[in-house]
């Protein structure tokens, strides 16, 4: 170019005189021309290689571009826009100019690609994004460029040493793109000669790689989902203190809570659990835009806001935390109106205002589309939550259902008559089994009877100092009623009597203690001690039944947690149906057979593994039931019970129970020993089958015993069970002839529940 115009033809052109000095001057310095490799002559002949590349670096664009000139394929440059140097200069003395996704070899390759165009005419299409991660040292974030090279001024030359490349070498570079050892035997080393120079342009691309970073994040999730979210928006705000919440507003109970995790990272809850939203709080704007009509709200001056709002406690919220400027971002959660409240804040004013919103527009759906899929999966989560807890749809089961669920829909495309199908598994053996807290009828009863014995002690010992102070008779008629309840009380409760007592002090006694509380300030506390005592909604006294009934619902809670761990790891054995439910104890049902699973096929082998398994975890379970009375107000015991069935049956899903049952007639008789061999006697005399310390096995066929009795023997020998006792039980109402082995339960000095064996050590043992 400047040869060109420094031609005569061109002297009354405005480049003429520029172009013969630059001409003189590549006289001077030929390497100019003719290229050179050794880097330090960069630094040498700066000013001229400054005045050869100004055409390329106009002057009015310095301060506007990101542009420097490099070596061929190295990010070794020498001249920069003043904005690019800028940006250097800003990123700190330890900051190496590196491309993020670009390694050795990639570079190595993407020079070859360029050789195959240049020289062969195979062109390579590799283009892809390059980035550079620079940091602001001013904002303290980070800044993020896309890079766009250009080639035009430089160009590759074959050495002696370039093997000539065919169509061949062409096709099996382009199948091996990633095995950098191929393209170094098609492209030696020093083969080539590169010369020279290329342009690198960057284009701040800060806010759309915090697009694709949010994106990523919110798809990948994880524990620290909020603070590289908070990163984001920091390097997108380049505010380097930015934070960043989630809360949520329950639209029912019209709360404010923290999401659900092990920690809130709420900005607005600060320390609260929850917020009630009402103009107590919030200020009527923030009501109604926010939780209303579902719109952004922002405060660019919390203090400005506390003025105007008389420093109400949303603002001392926000003060206390030292938060000065503030984004709400309602999303819709859910159909009920429930919203994820997304807050970005800072610590000064106006860091955040409606400029911050509208740079917000494109991130907004992206946090939309988070929201839904987060509350789509809580929602999936809390379905299974309820059919593992509430519904009787087994696991193991459940693929029948959806076979079912499936038939249904695609008959109901094509028929109004489509009908759903009975569930019913045949051939399936029953295994029952139940831990029962014995006594628990009689404890009960005691419990209420030392309530009310309390309760009427208390309400003499009102009606006592009230007399003392004033003499009325009826103070006396009113002592005599009530300590004739008392004795009734301490000689044994009959059904009906805490109801009747209870009415008797509504409607007689109470009135009277409203007058008493009014007689004297000591009255009135006698009175307040005696309604203090009363369980705020059963107006009863609720002492010892509820340490009676918490020690039950610990004992059932721990028994029911540990059944149902084992027997998740049990269904590794072979799927089969199981049911367990809470009563004064925990009781359970199992059903094994080939029509419970597709995926294995069924032998009595095992049933067999099953049986001793069942046997296995009711010891486990005894020893945990008697390690927890250290646990429990009361002093609970629990009585082990199994129910042996060898034949098979089926078993229906009850449309209008939700759940299953025997099917069949005779498998009725199997349902009916089931509710009341508990309560059955040993043949000849009143002791009860079922008591502490033993577990009692129910059987009617001798090949039973025989089985059981293997078992035992083999947990004997582990120290486990003891002596063992064969009974002949009382006929029961519709059942007779039925058998029982009882075998006594050795208690382990130091039982942990963690440490029982599971289903496969059970089965290392046996085979051992």
């Amino acid at each position: 170019m400047f040869e060109k115009y420094a031609h005569d033809e061109y002297k009354t052109h405005p480049f003429y005189s520029a172009a013969i000095n630059m001409v003189e001057l590549f006289q001077k310095h030929p390497q100019l021309i003719e290229g050179f490799s050794d880097y330090s002559l960069l630094e040498k002949n700066k000013e001229e290689i400054e005045l050869l590349l100004n055409p390329l670096f106009p002057e009015p664009l310095l301060m506007n571009e990101i542009k420097a000139a490099s070596v061929p394929f190295s990010f070794t440059s020498f001249k920069f826009t003043d904005r690019f140097k800028n940006i250097i200069d800003n990123a700190g003395d330890d900051y190496e100019f590196n491309v993020r996704n670009f390694e050795d070899d990639s570079m190595y390759i993407m020079a070859c690609t360029f050789i195959l165009g240049f020289v062969y005419g195979y062109n390579v299409d590799v283009k892809r994004p390059f980035y550079f991660d620079i940091p602001d040292k001013t904002t303290g974030t980070m800044k993020y460029y896309r890079a766009a090279f250009n080639a035009d001024f430089s160009e590759v030359t074959p050495t002696e040493k370039a093997p000539q490349l065919t169509q061949e070498d062409f096709q099996e570079l382009l199948n091996n793109f990633e095995n950098i050892d191929i393209w170094r035997e098609k492209f030696p080393p020093n083969s080539y000669i590169f010369k020279g120079f290329g342009l690198v342009s960057l284009f701040d691309v800060t806010s759309e790689e915090m697009l694709s970073q949010i994106k990523a994040n919110l798809l990948s999730g994880g524990d620290d989902l909020i603070y590289k979210l908070q990163n984001n928006l920091r390097d997108f705000y380049s505010i380097k203190d930015l934070k960043l919440g989630f809360s949520i507003f329950d639209n029912i109970n019209t709360k404010v809570c923290a999401t659900v995790g092990k920690k809130s990272n709420s900005i607005i809850l600060n320390k609260n659990a929850e917020i009630k939203c009402d103009e107590n709080y919030f200020c009527e704007g923030i009501m109604q835009k926010v939780f209303v009509d579902h719109e952004t709200f922002i405060i660019s001056d919390v203090e400005q806001y506390g003025l105007n709002t008389h420093k109400n406690p949303f603002y001392q919220n926000l003060h206390d935390s030292g938060i000065q400027s503030i984004i709400l971002i309602p999303i819709v959660a859910t159909g009920n109106g429930d919203l994820a409240l997304l807050e970005i804040a800072s610590q000064r004013a106006y860091d955040l205002n409606s400029v911050t919103i509208n740079k917000l527009k494109d991130i907004i759906p992206v946090f939309e589309a988070a929201v839904k899929r987060t509350s789509e999966e809580r929602q999936n989560v809390l379905e299974a939550t309820i059919q593992e807890n509430y519904t009787s749809i087994h696991p193991a089961v459940k693929w029948r259902f959806y076979e079912a669920a499936e038939k249904y829909h695609q008959e109901s495309l094509t028929s109004e008559n489509a009908k759903l199908d009975q569930i019913v598994f045949d051939e399936v053996y029953p295994l029952f089994g139940q831990s029962d807290i014995k006594g628990s009828s009689n404890a009960r009863n005691v419990a209420i009877q030392e309530d009310l014995t309390t309760q009427l002690t208390l309400a003499i010992s009102v009606l006592e100092d009230a007399c003392k102070t004033e003499h009325l008779p009826i103070y006396n008629e009113l002592m005599f009623r009530v300590s004739s309840y008392l004795e009734d009380v301490k000689d044994g409760l009959n059904a009906g009597d805490e109801v009747s007592i209870l009415d008797f002090l509504s409607r007689e006694i109470y009135p009277v203690f409203s007058h008493i509380k009014d007689i004297s300030k000591e009255l009135s506390l006698k009175v307040k001690i005696y309604m203090n005592r009363l369980d705020k909604e059963l107006n009863v006294v609720y002492e010892k039944r509820k340490e009676y009934e918490d020690s039950v619902t610990h004992l059932n809670d721990k028994l029911a947690r540990f059944i149902d761990t084992k027997q998740k790891d049990v269904q590794e054995m072979f799927p089969h149906y199981f049911e367990r439910y809470k009563t004064d104890g925990v009781e359970y049902n199992m059903y094994i057979g080939q029509s419970i699973t597709k995926s294995k096929t069924y032998d009595n082998l095992y049933l067999y593994n099953l049986r001793l398994w069942q046997l296995q975890v009711t010891y486990e379970m005894e020893n945990l039931a008697y390690y927890e009375r250290n646990n429990m107000k009361n002093d609970l015991r629990v009585a082990s019970l199994i129910l042996v069935h060898s034949n098979p049956m089926a078993i229906k899903f009850r449309m209008d129970e939700k759940q299953f049952d025997v099917d069949g007639a005779y498998n009725i008789r199997y349902e009916i020993i089931k509710k009341r061999i508990d309560k059955a006697n040993i043949k000849g005399t009143q002791d009860r089958l079922t008591i502490p310390g033993k577990i009692a096995i129910v059987y009617s066929q001798d090949k039973d015993a025989v089985e059981y009795s293997k078992y035992i023997a083999y947990l004997q020998s582990k120290n486990q069970l003891g002596k063992l006792e064969y009974l002949e039980l009382e006929d029961l109402q519709g059942v007779s002839g039925l058998k029982a082995l009882r075998v006594e339960v050795i208690y382990q000095e130091c039982f942990n529940e963690k440490e029982t064996f599971s289903f496969n050590d059970l089965m290392k043992e046996i085979e051992a």
